[in-house]
């Protein structure tokens, strides 16, 4: 048990290599050349495999391409009908500075609706975390996100990341896909003193449940400022 515990804490060495590589290019024009495999392995001390699984990932999401004979480079960005992303990275392609502040972040126990979307037993050990985010300064939503204990042990003990789907990511667990719905609605008291709006103002209440390979790794409530949040959909014909 012990052995388990240990392993679900460290991420696997490809995962490590992954996430380095996707940090170190992330605001690179396209066309930049990524880390040479050879480079990686003498940094991370890893079998070529590793490297090779790493950087395969990334291809197939599209933030890199391998043009033969000549190397792997960062990718033109494609147009994805419906991709998921996090908090952070979608106030960034709107050009906008995220922040975050965390209201509350504790274990606490499943009630039957979030034990429900987390496919767990009501009553099993949840992470309640919430938080007010903000962009470029301004209150943007209230966001209530729960995740699966039995995933993330230590995540509590570790101090709170600044992007949630990069800690999922840290540890294999960043969602591959999700299910929203939206609502429009007013908000509560509480929630109009968070945004500073008035009572009665009209709110996006965003729930979203997220997965990564079958597994339910987060549910979460968020409302958005109507006013500041424009909510936009990609279609296309399949």
């Amino acid at each position: 048990m012990e052995n388990a515990v240990a392993i679900a804490r460290e991420p696997l060495k490809h995962v490590q290599v992954r996430e380095y590589v996707r940090e170190l290019v992330s605001d690179a024009e396209p066309g930049t050349p990524a880390p040479s495999e050879r480079e990686l392995v003498q940094v991370f001390g890893v079998a070529r495999m590793t490297v090779r699984q790493a950087m395969d990932t990334l291809v197939a999401e599209g933030l890199l391409e391998r043009i033969p004979g000549r190397g792997t480079f960062v990718a033109k960005p494609r147009n994805e009908v419906g991709r998921l992303l996090s908090y952070t990275a979608e106030m960034q392609r709107r050009g906008l500075h995220a922040e975050s502040q965390t209201i509350l972040a504790r274990r606490e126990q499943a009630g039957p609706g979030v034990a429900r979307a987390l496919e767990l037993t009501e009553g099993d050990a949840v992470i309640h975390w919430k938080r007010l985010r903000r962009a470029d300064g301004q209150p943007m939503c209230v966001e209530d996100a729960y995740l699966n204990e039995v995933l993330l042990p230590g995540f509590l003990q570790s101090g709170m990341p600044t992007s949630l789907y990069q800690a999922l990511a840290m540890r294999g667990l960043r969602p591959t896909w999700a299910e929203d719905s939206i609502t429009a609605d007013v908000p509560t008291a509480e929630e109009a003193q968070a945004l500073e709006i008035a009572m009665g103002t009209p709110v996006l209440r965003v729930a979203r449940r997220a997965v990564a390979d079958d597994r339910v790794v987060e549910v979460s409530r968020s409302v958005y400022r109507s006013d500041r949040f424009t909510l936009y959909v990609q279609l296309g014909d399949s």
